[in-house]
């Protein structure tokens, strides 16, 4: 008479001595291991283990769930069956303590359910048992995945049959469990890394525009004050006012350079472009932006481009944001009295833009640091002026998303030029996508 397997066993974390395994199990575990060593996303790994593994254990069901809350929960984040419905899905989470899945991570003992509907009657507060015994599942093995001796998560693998696991499957599992741990516990983390900045910029987003209209209604209060449409004031209470302003229009700055960053990494910017005038849509238009801020610096703006329509394909609204973005830095960093020089043309294939201005511009070894996210020039001359680093990373990548390039040149002490390129026509294959690499310079 056979003795019957019990309900629940858990083996040892690496059974036995060694064997080597039949070739064509050998083979299978060798392909596998070729796969992981690929570095696919973590779905098509997930999805390539699955029609893999069951060439050889049975395995009706491959589920992945990760620790999160410094081990004290494990979430599901991937499951793929043979049947239909799933009923443990993906964000299914359960609290670890007083957990047979507790003495898995701890040890690293893979665990065999035999008759996982055996299980539930003497389980029956287990939400995830009762889950799998609806889909069908009647056994299951549970093994950790662990990195340099840390538990990061569990892999399980059940039948629709019970008593399916033996000890030869867990030692075919353990053969490629250790890089599989590294390989999902990376592609995790990248996945992390990324829902992490999609949360970021929608929060970047968020906030971002619930303080644009505050912050510009606040500065035209202070315009009306100190303009005196509501009574005189004293020069002191102006001067005050004025100070205000300018500090409302730099948060206002603020502000537009985080919001066009919350759409850039929300993947929101699109181009939407046609045929339209350069001069009326987009040159005319910067420049009438930034008047103000050159006046105030008393600069002499030079236009060179022809009165004409300059008629060209490109996204007009988001040709804008870099021409201000251009201009902008132009005249902060321009020295006072100095020349900007805005220039348009038609150029072979494309046409160009190209703003100049008259100041510091960067010593060489400073060039690298250009049109990278938060990255700010450190020159003493340049690393005075407040900003966020985000106006040419922005530029770049709305120039990149016209399929085109942007160049800069300078003399240090004496001028800077940005300048770019954007082919015409456009075409499909012509533009780049906007998460293209980070530029290392120019």
């Amino acid at each position: 008479m056979v003795a019957s397997k019990p309900t629940l066993q858990f083996l040892p974390a690496r059974p036995g001595e060694p064997e080597p395994f039949p070739p064509e199990e050998q083979a299978v575990l060798d392909h596998i291991n070729q796969k992981i060593a690929a570095a696919l996303s973590l779905g098509q790994l997930m999805e390539f283990l699955f029609d893999a593994i069951r060439n050889l254990c049975p395995c009706d069901r491959l589920g992945l769930a990760f620790l999160e809350d410094d081990g004290r929960r494990v979430v599901a984040h991937w499951a793929r069956a043979q049947y239909e419905p799933l009923c443990l899905k993906q964000g299914y989470s359960e609290d670890l303590s007083q957990s047979s899945l507790q003495r898995v991570l701890e040890n690293g003992s893979p665990r065999l359910i035999h008759d996982l509907a055996g299980y539930h009657l003497e389980h029956p507060h287990s939400a995830s048992t009762g889950l799998l015994v609806k889909e069908g599942v009647r056994s299951s093995m549970t093994c950790a995945l662990a990195v340099d001796g840390r538990s990061v998560g569990l892999v399980f693998l059940s039948s629709c049959s019970p008593g399916s696991y033996t000890l030869h499957h867990v030692r075919l599992w353990q053969a490629i469990a250790e890089r599989l741990s590294q390989a999902v516990e990376k592609a995790w983390s990248i996945e992390q890394l990324r829902a992490a900045n999609q949360d970021f910029s929608e929060m970047l987003g968020f906030v971002s525009h619930e303080l644009k209209n505050p912050v510009a209604s606040m500065i035209t209060d202070a315009r009306v004050l100190a303009q005196g449409y509501l009574g005189t004031l004293e020069p002191r209470q102006v001067a005050k006012l004025e100070r205000l302003i300018q500090k409302g229009e730099y948060l206002l700055d603020l502000v537009k350079d985080y919001l066009d960053l919350a759409r850039m990494e929300g993947g929101e910017l699109s181009l939407n472009s046609r045929q339209m005038d350069l001069v009326a849509e987009v040159l005319e238009p910067a420049i009438e932006l930034v008047l103000p801020m050159l006046q105030e610096k008393q600069q002499v703006l030079e236009r060179d481009f022809a009165s004409a329509a300059l008629m060209v394909e490109a996204d007009p609204a988001l040709l804008r944001i870099v021409l201000i973005n251009l201009l902008g830095n132009a005249v902060k960093y321009g020295r006072p009295g100095g020349l900007i020089r805005l220039r348009a043309r038609q150029a072979g294939d494309g046409f160009q833009m190209s703003v100049y201005n008259e100041g510091p511009g960067w010593p060489p070894e400073e060039r690298a640091r250009l049109f990278r996210k938060f990255s700010r020039l450190q020159a003493p001359d340049l690393r005075a002026k407040k900003g966020t680093g985000l106006g040419l990373y922005t530029a770049w990548r709305i120039v990149r998303l016209h399929g085109g390039r942007v160049e800069a040149h300078s003399e240090q002490g004496s001028w800077a030029e940005f300048s770019l390129v954007i082919p015409q026509p456009l075409g499909p294959s012509r533009v780049a996508r906007i998460h293209g690499p980070a530029p290392s310079g120019t």
